[in-house]
Formats: C-alpha cells, structure tokens, sequence
C-alpha cells in the first residue's frame, strides 16, 4: 500500500463509509506533511516564500502578511526605495537593525503579530505616516516613537494597553487614532495638544465616564466610544467639527447632545427622539432597584431604534 493508502470495507461502500475513507487519507496526508516540514530549516522555508523577492519591486511595496514567518527576511532591507510594507498576520516578534535601512518606507503594517514591545528600530524610519501594530501584546509604547513626526495614523487595537501612552500625545501630526479593545479607563488631558487629530476610536474599553479630554478638542470629526461602561454622556453640541459619534452598547441615561447635521449612532440617536431627563433617570432607577423578575416596561420615548 502507498503512504496515503486507506483500507476500504469489502462489498459496496456506502456514502457515508467513501466519505470517512477519503477524511482519514486527508488526515494522513497532513500528519504525512506536518512531518515533512518539521525537518526543513525554518530559513528554507523562509527562502521558499520569498523567493521571489529578487529585486525591488516597481510599486515600491513588499506584501509578505499571512506567511507564518517567524523571522524577517532580511535581504528585503537591501531594497532601499521601498514605500510600503505589509507584515500582518504572522509570528514575528522582533525585528532585526537592518530594517532601518529603509529610511523612505511610509507604511508599515506589523498587526497580528506576537509583538510584546515596539521594536526600537521602527522609532528610526522617519518617513512613516502610517503605523499598524494591532491586535499584539503590547503594554506600552517606546518614548522614542515620538521621532516618527511625520506619522498621521496610529493603529494600537486590541493590545493590553491600561493607559494611553504619553508618547502618543507628542505626535503632533497625528490625524486618525485607533485605541480600541484594550482596557483603557481615561485618557491623557495632554491628548488635546493633538490638534491635527480628526479621528479617535476607543470602543471595547472600560471608560466608565465619557472622556473629559475630548470635550476640549473642536477639532474632532469623528468619536467612537462603542462598548464602553460610559452611564452619562456631556452635550457634544460646541464640539464644532464633530460629524459622527457613536456610542452604542454604554449603559448611557441619555444620548449626547450634538449640533444639527451631526450624526449618532447609538440608543435614542436619528429616528427617536430626545428622551425625557427625568423619564430616564426614572426607569434607570427603577432598573438598578429591580433585582428579580422582569425589568419594567420601557416608556415610549425611551425606546431604542427598531424596537
């Protein structure tokens, strides 16, 4: 019998018996690989995905995410020019000094990683204006990070982030900053020196109060505090550039009162109107009171969207 060779039953085999021969060859031929790759050097599997890599290539962009790399192949450092690169969704957790011969990449994408710190060699490629590093294990930031002036987005989601590094306040051409899914409780008063920033996620965190910090930044287009713990919310109504605010899934009393034209996603937001105060503070009682049984009837004007 050959390697991937499978003992059918004698007579006519059935369906279900044909399916289960052709699932246990396919198990066998993957045990069969998985073994087979457990002797090939690690570099050679390396060399094998980037073969191709030979010399710089004309969109000046290296896309090298999903490869289960575990090392950065380092002769993509000799490609000087290079604008833009992509290492996503693989195992690396450090970098190595040569990437900082890249002094004219503008993109760098190193989410999905098991990146526990920020590699200091990405604080010495001055021309990043984009920094992915979402969904690793960082705790914080380096304070050489502030280096990278030129940086316009920051992607720091789904880390381990307890507090919003201070760093993050001295870039000061920073325009989006995504934050979310870590356990931030506040933010930085220092955060409204950033007078470029437009954009700011922070859902799927354990704000428990609506951010002081952001009341004083009119520059704001848009605010996402979705899935928070935020039980109050300010009126947002002098926050003049403001265009979108979501606060969706906040065990809010009210919805944040907001300028004409400026769109809320959340409870009592567009097709409901403005619940009454006292209403509100009523049934919340009335809620937080209730231990067993059904929660009370919702009142008419404190319905949410669709109910």
């Amino acid at each position: 019998m050959g390697l991937w060779a499978v003992h059918l039953p004698r007579g006519s085999p059935s369906a279900s018996q044909w399916a289960g021969a052709l699932c246990a060859s396919t198990l066998c031929m993957g045990n069969a690989i998985r073994a087979l790759v457990a002797f090939v050097p690690a570099d050679c599997c390396q060399s094998y995905l980037v073969r191709d890599l030979r010399e710089m290539p004309k969109d000046k962009m290296v896309d090298l995410s999903g490869n289960q790399l575990r090392r950065f192949p380092v002769h993509v450092c000799s490609f000087r020019e290079l604008v833009k690169l992509y290492l996503s969704d693989n195992h690396l957790n450090s970098l190595p000094p040569e990437l900082g011969q890249l002094q004219n990449l503008q993109i760098l994408a190193l989410d999905f990683n098991n990146f526990k710190a920020l590699p200091q060699v990405v604080c010495t490629l001055k021309q990043l204006c984009i920094l992915y590093l979402g969904n690793n294990k960082l705790c914080d930031l380096p304070s050489e990070l502030s280096r990278l002036q030129n940086l316009r987005t920051l992607w720091v989601e789904a880390n381990c982030l307890t507090q919003l590094p201070d760093v993050v306040c001295e870039l000061r051409l920073l325009k989006t900053l995504h934050a979310g899914s870590n356990a931030l409780r506040l933010l930085p008063a220092r955060l409204q020196c950033l007078q470029e920033l437009r954009t700011i996620w922070l859902s799927g965190n354990l704000l428990t109060d609506f951010p002081a910090v952001l009341l004083h930044m009119p520059f704001l287009e848009v605010i996402d505090v979705d899935r928070n713990s935020i039980h109050y919310f300010p009126s947002l109504a002098h926050l003049s550039s403001l265009k979108l605010v979501i606060y969706d899934h906040n065990p809010c009393r009210n919805a944040p009162k907001v300028a004409k034209g400026v769109r809320r996603v959340g409870r009592w937001a567009e097709e409901t109107p403005e619940p009454d105060p006292r209403k509100a503070r009523r049934y919340a009682l009335t809620q937080e009171e209730s231990q067993d049984g059904e929660a009370p009837a919702l009142p008419s004007l404190l319905l949410p969207p669709n109910s």
